[in-house]
């Protein structure tokens, strides 16, 4: 366990647990109807079965090897959410510190109530509170694009790691290797994003069902019926990467797609620019969806 640098400015009940908060209005990298919004979903989905957070996170964490992580790897978890990456890589590491700005914190302390060498902090990105050179491996995965400042969020996590740790990121990218019928799809869910994310909480959650019952459902089974009879075609089916997901991780995707106030999108060349200007080298970048680079 890592020690904080700085005494924590509040205390945060999660069940018996007292989590620690060093949340502060001193903060400008950070939108707080965002994180209000990360808040109310995590609280609505936190119950992923373990066989699909397996699956789930072998897709995310594909090009982290034993090189990256071992028995006795330190890791911050920068975003956490409801805490399911944590959890993930937990039983492969020695510890793992989760942070997160919302109240998501809560749900990620329960996910991780029994896992031994996991800690939940309330803190955002800009207010990390370990001294820097501290982890042997940081990751951040669907979190930065959601930051007003994405290039100093990822300078604030690279920051933490010791001389020689690694970093994995995943990044919303702007669809810069698809067709133009993709990126007009695209264009029309953004628009439909930008409505949606405005509406009240419990209305945008039900709108969000809808679109994962009338959209990601269709394409993803269509996806799948595709796969069986072509495939190396499926993959350019829209939404194909749900073809052999479950219905649950669609209302949550299609809530985490549509129902964000605030998101942001990289081509390849911004996203590897970021990294060397984080101070990052020996840059590598996932072939496989949903995509990642340590």
């Amino acid at each position: 366990m890592i020690d904080y640098t700085t005494e924590p400015l509040h205390k945060i009940k999660a069940g018996d647990k007292e989590l620690s908060s060093f949340i502060t209005s001193h903060d400008n990298n950070i939108d707080e109807i965002t994180v209000q919004s990360f808040g109310e979903e995590w609280e609505r989905f936190n119950d992923f079965s373990s066989e699909e957070l397996e699956s789930i996170g072998n897709e995310y964490f594909d090009i982290v090897s034993d090189e990256h992580i071992s028995a006795q790897s330190n890791v911050l978890d920068v975003g956490c959410g409801s805490g399911r990456w944590t959890k993930f890589i937990s039983s492969k590491v020695k510890f793992v510190e989760a942070i997160d700005p919302s109240s998501a914190v809560i749900q990620a302390a329960k996910m991780n109530d029994k896992v031994n060498n996991v800690r939940v902090t309330q803190a955002s990105v800009e207010n990390i509170p370990f001294g820097d050179n501290s982890f042997d491996f940081v990751f951040s995965l669907g979190v930065l694009h959601h930051i007003p400042d994405t290039q100093s969020a990822m300078n604030a996590c690279v920051r933490k790691l010791k001389p020689g740790g690694y970093f994995l990121v995943y990044l919303y990218y702007n669809l810069d290797n698809r067709g133009f019928l993709f990126r007009f799809l695209f264009q029309l869910a953004n628009g439909l994003r930008s409505f949606i994310s405005k509406m009240p909480a419990k209305l945008k959650a039900v709108v969000c069902d809808i679109i994962a019952t009338l959209i990601y459902f269709p394409f993803a089974k269509f996806a799948l019926a595709i796969k069986k009879i072509a495939p190396k075609s499926y993959a350019k089916i829209p939404l194909s990467y749900y073809h052999d997901k479950s219905f649950y991780v669609m209302r949550n995707d299609s809530l985490d797609r549509f129902g964000t106030p605030l998101e942001q999108r990289f081509t390849k060349e911004q996203i590897h620019q970021m990294m060397i200007n984080a101070g990052l080298v020996n840059i590598q970048f996932s072939d496989n969806a949903p995509f990642g680079m340590p």
